[in-house]
């Protein structure tokens, strides 16, 4: 999250819209690490909190981060809509299609990045290697089993 908010700060497009869109979804870190300060922040359009379920300082931060992207944040505000009610594939088990909303889905407590739709799933993805070869923590080193996730 700290290189992508370089990136942002640095007017990378795709960081700013990353950056934003995971503020957005409430991703681990997210939201304390793209905090935009009252001075720098964008003023939000009228209306453009009507509809989502985000505190006001956190849409404050999306809309400048949009904005700074050189995206239309309004626009860009109604597909994080969409994805947020619509459900969104964010199970870490590349094979797995299952949809729904971030906060249905476990993070991994080691790493803070890595969420699965179930314990089945996690450890099939486990198992696989998928978790266990990206974790970066001592779950790679075998420290601790597939059970200590979920």
């Amino acid at each position: 999250m700290q290189w992508l908010r370089t990136a942002a700060e640095n007017g990378h497009a795709d960081a700013c819209s990353q950056l934003a869109s995971s503020m957005y979804e409430d991703t681990p870190y997210a939201r304390v690490v793209g905090h935009v300060e009252e001075a720098t922040r964008v003023a939000t359009p009228i209306g453009v909190m009507e509809g989502h379920d985000i505190p006001p300082d956190v849409m404050a931060g999306v809309v400048h981060w949009f904005s700074k992207g050189g995206y239309h944040a309004v626009d860009e505000l109604g597909v994080c809509r969409r994805e947020a009610l619509e459900g969104s594939k964010f199970c870490f088990n590349e094979g797995c299609e299952v949809l729904g909303q971030l906060k249905e889905f476990k993070v991994c407590p080691q790493c803070k990045t890595a969420r699965y739709c179930s314990a089945a799933c996690q450890k099939g993805d486990w198992n696989a290697g998928g978790h266990k070869d990206k974790c970066g923590t001592t779950a790679a080193h075998g420290k601790y089993s597939e059970y200590d996730l979920y």
